[in-house]
């Protein structure tokens, strides 16, 4: 090949990337302005006031395209599907609880994006600010509203993956005083303190006292459920193979996600219910793979997302394995509901 042909390759391949590239570029632009817009047929959706002391209500992060995507909003929770009222404060995951609400949002930087978790009060003013480590995953708030937790993945793993890594953190509402990382635990097995360098905590959910919480522990490629204390900083292991635990209104029970053998690797897990008192698990009816933390919208009912045309949509199920999924809210997740 002689020196004028390879130029003439070296700019001919130059030209095909550049216009791969501008088309990449112009393809991402028409989706984005496709998702700055209303479509048709989507849920009817205006500005308006959203507050966290509203009861009755469903307040959740709204999916659907247009102006509003993104945006915490608040629908009556006995209609789901109505017309939604829009905030104008976006989250990437957001829960509630008397009057506070907690907010993980994503900060866009010119070369990458950080993230941030806020706290707002009952109408949705933010009252403080912690930088976020890794891409938010969950939130909880306590039913006291005086603390709140979040989870994040770091380093952008996923739960698909066998060797993710996460930090989930706790903050006390009233004083601001954050507790970065669970890590910082002390975790008791058996009445044991327990030492590995490969502890993972994820999806905290609090008990109504402010002081015990709950949430997952991996190590050793196996996932427990722990019981937490607030006070002396410690958590007890409880259970094997319990994912995103979720406490029921009465404290009596924990929603989860299990990992079931011979699913696929890709969509491992289905819902259970696991009453603390007996130990007794009871699976629900949804036949999914529900890879979200549940909550729960009162003591008979659980809502959890499950992927939808728009990124997500919300589906309810009974809470005692009897009855049938149904399908809540289209282009919907991160739900809350004010009593």
């Amino acid at each position: 090949m002689t020196l004028r042909l390879r130029v003439l390759v070296l700019a001919a391949a130059v030209v095909a990337l550049a216009a791969v590239a501008l088309a990449s570029v112009l393809h991402a632009s028409a989706r984005a302005d496709r998702r700055d817009r209303a479509q048709p047929g989507g849920p009817g959706i205006a500005s308006g006031r959203v507050t966290l002391t509203a009861h009755g209500t469903m307040v959740f992060r709204s999916m659907a395209w247009g102006p509003h995507r993104d945006e915490l909003t608040a629908v009556p929770a006995a209609d789901p599907s109505g017309p939604r009222t829009a905030s104008g404060v976006k989250c990437l995951r957001f829960h509630a609880a008397s009057g506070t609400g907690i907010c993980l949002q994503a900060v866009h930087g010119p070369v990458s994006d950080t993230y941030r978790a806020v706290i707002l009060d009952a109408r949705l003013h933010v009252t403080r600010r912690y930088d976020v480590r890794g891409i938010p995953s969950r939130a909880r708030v306590s039913p006291s509203g005086h603390w709140a937790a979040w989870t994040a993945f770091v380093g952008g793993d996923s739960y698909a993956g066998t060797g993710f890594s996460t930090r989930a953190a706790i903050v006390n509402v009233l004083t601001g005083e954050l507790i970065p990382s669970l890590e910082s635990f002390r975790v008791v097995e058996d009445g044991r303190t327990r030492h590995a360098a490969d502890m993972n905590f994820w999806g905290v959910t609090f008990a109504a006292d402010d002081r015990t919480f709950y949430a997952t522990l991996a190590t050793g490629g196996l996932t427990h459920l722990v019981r937490g204390d607030l006070r002396t900083r410690t958590v007890t292991v409880l259970r094997a193979n319990v994912e995103c635990p979720s406490l029921s209104p009465d404290g009596t029970r924990i929603a989860f996600k299990k990992r079931v053998p011979g699913l696929p690797a890709d969509a491992p897990w289905r819902l259970y219910v696991l009453n603390l008192r007996t130990l007794h698990e009871t699976p629900l009816a949804e036949p999914r793979s529900v890879d979200d933390q549940a909550v729960w919208k009162d003591a008979r009912t659980l809502v959890y997302a499950l992927p939808g045309d728009y990124g997500a949509d919300l589906y309810a199920v009974p809470s005692d394995g009897t009855g049938a999924p149904r399908h809540l809210s289209t282009a919907a997740v991160s739900p809350a509901f004010l009593p």
